[in-house]
């Protein structure tokens, strides 16, 4: 699968079951230098030759997390599901370090509360969001993602820095990227459907539609 290289980034990915396994593997393609953690040593095995580092040990020991350092990562995601305690010691521990963003997997609504509590950012249902539809929402700037077969895919993001103060009509996105900006929200405000002369401000939130590769490159612009 062709890499991106959008996001020049450092990202730990602990548990590389179906979902951590997924979001490894799509934040890889997008540019991710992806170091991963996962206690089965087959499993570990099987990733080694597709990620930057994998490494086989128990994260919900604080004295080996260590060792894949992850006070030096600012996102971090959770795959675990098979087992609450792990999930929530792991998350616990990368509080702790100060990993900046976490995203972590629960799967009971009693999961996700007990992750919140201990100062999980971003709690995933697997049922609602994959992992690689995950990894196009770790880095902040989409909101929301929704990709189709065809690759088309349409996202709710905040506008990059291009963008602000200026008119669709001048900054030309959709010439410049591919990609159409279909509407536009400012908080407290409706939503408007955009035209030529729609201004985009750094408050608002942008709603854009086309190929999800070019979406990505506008994604990944600062």
């Amino acid at each position: 699968m062709t890499k991106h290289r959008l996001f020049d980034e450092d990202a730990l990915v602990i548990g590389l079951g179906r979902f951590g396994g997924a979001a490894a593997l799509e934040m890889d393609r997008l540019g991710y230098r992806v170091h991963a953690i996962e206690q089965d040593p087959r499993l570990a095995e099987r990733y080694s030759r597709k990620l930057m580092r994998v490494l086989s040990l128990d994260s919900t020991k604080p004295e080996e997390l260590a060792e894949a350092r992850p006070s030096s990562f600012r996102i971090a995601v959770v795959g675990i599901g098979t087992s609450i305690e792990g999930s929530l010691l792991t998350a616990g521990n990368l509080v702790d370090a100060g990993v900046e963003s976490i995203w972590a997997k629960a799967v009971s609504a009693e999961h996700a509360r007990l992750l919140e509590r201990i100062g999980v950012q971003h709690v995933v249902f697997p049922e609602a969001e994959s992992g690689s539809r995950v990894a196009h929402l770790v880095n902040g700037r989409m909101q929301g993602y929704i990709e189709f077969e065809d690759g088309y895919a349409i996202v709710k993001m905040t506008p990059p820095k291009e963008m602000i103060g200026f008119t669709l009509a001048e900054s030309d996105i959709r010439k410049r990227y591919g990609v159409t900006v279909v509407g536009v929200k400012a908080p407290g405000e409706d939503f408007t459907h955009a035209v030529p002369e729609t201004r985009v401000g750094e408050h608002h939130i942008m709603i854009v539609s086309g190929p999800s590769q070019l979406i990505e490159q506008l994604a990944a612009r600062p």
